[in-house]
């Protein structure tokens, strides 16, 4: 009788399990050393500047960068983390520092991952920037699936038109008119240029005594706008692909920086689509805001809001209290949904054959 052949996943976890048990046995005093309280200082406050795979750079209340080990017991760390930490009182320890335990976050940005399913991208976030651009192209749906990210993670979203001294007279009119949408259902709006400095010093306005990040699809000029409200970051900037016409992905770690308003942004990974497949189609209705005053109030309970009879949504789509473009929105991520579903129960299939 033939074995069973193992899973991808199966696999996958014997190995990491094998590795585990090789770092453990190859261990040598120095690494064991670094639990041991006697060679590590008193606790202090710190916050998670980046983190490196099993590592993490932690910012002191002193303001001292420290190399940081995690201790097992620690599940979760990402940037913006507010953590405590020990750290190493002899000069020659292999490790520089323990981060000993996480503080409860108050908000956490989030996007679900092939493999890890709702994966945490960064921590403690006050509000959230979706930068847009005219190049490589204005889209209110993907700016949309941003706002329904946003407000599923319940942290306030900011938009942001980005490369304004891009806009041509003829693409004006139509943008303006879908900003001011945005604004007539209670957004914030701002419109800015990385390259000119236009609208920067309303931005770091915005950015004063929170804790910020932005987001978009790579080549909207996320790290443009980074070097322009803190210069000394100095964040590469990427161009747009002659080719695709999408952005060239410049930041691969996620990483606080200070601003000298005393508010912090964290620049992240660019994502060219904000996936939403972990998000049921109620409650990505709810994460459209003018919507929740019209929910559940439909004839029928399974509503689709699309041609059934009885639907309050459409009833205000029709009425001019819900955008057009809003709502066909809505339905393409609402279309979406399966597809990527599917996407991801196919991909993960293939990785067991």
């Amino acid at each position: 009788m033939s074995k069973k052949k193992l899973t991808h996943g199966q696999l996958r976890r014997m190995k990491a399990n094998h590795q585990k048990r090789l770092q453990r046995g190859n261990r040598t005093d120095a690494s064991e050393n670094e639990l041991q309280d006697s060679l590590l200082g008193p606790e202090q406050e710190g916050i998670v500047i980046s983190r490196f795979g099993q590592h993490a750079d932690v910012e002191t209340a002193t303001g001292e960068l420290v190399r940081c080990n995690l201790r097992r017991t620690i599940g979760s760390l990402v940037c913006g983390d507010k953590v405590i930490v020990r750290q190493a009182t002899d000069p020659s320890s292999t490790v520089s520092g323990i981060v000993e335990a996480v503080h409860q976050r108050h908000s956490s940005l989030t996007r679900p991952d092939l493999y890890d399913g709702v994966k945490i991208v960064a921590a403690n976030i006050d509000q959230i920037l979706i930068v847009s651009s005219v190049v490589p192209a204005f889209s209110t749906q993907i700016i949309d699936r941003y706002l329904v990210a946003a407000e599923d993670c319940g942290i306030a979203p900011v938009i942001i038109l980005n490369k304004v001294d891009l806009l041509t007279e003829e693409q004006a009119p139509a943008i303006d008119k879908a900003l001011e949408r945005y604004r007539a259902i209670g957004y914030q709006v701002y419109e800015a240029s990385g390259q000119t400095l236009a609208g920067i010093e309303e931005l770091k306005h915005l950015l004063d005594d929170k804790v910020s990040i932005f987001t978009g699809q790579s080549g909207v000029g996320k790290s443009s706008l980074i070097n322009a409200v803190l210069p000394g970051a100095k964040l590469l900037i990427g161009d747009v692909s002659d080719n695709s016409g999408l952005g060239q992905h410049t930041t691969t770690t996620s990483k606080l920086l200070h601003l000298p308003s005393g508010g912090s942004l964290i620049d992240s990974p660019g994502v060219r689509e904000f996936a939403l497949w972990h998000l049921s189609a109620e409650r990505v209705s709810w994460c459209f805001v003018e919507f929740r005053e019209y929910l559940g109030g439909c004839k029928f309970r399974d509503c689709k809001h699309l041609d059934d009879p009885g639907c309050r949504l459409r009833e205000a789509v029709e009425q001019g209290k819900i955008a057009q473009d809003r709502f066909n929105n809505y339905h393409r991520i609402i279309a979406s949904l399966d597809e990527q579903r599917h996407a991801r129960q196919f991909r993960a299939g293939m990785d067991d054959v």
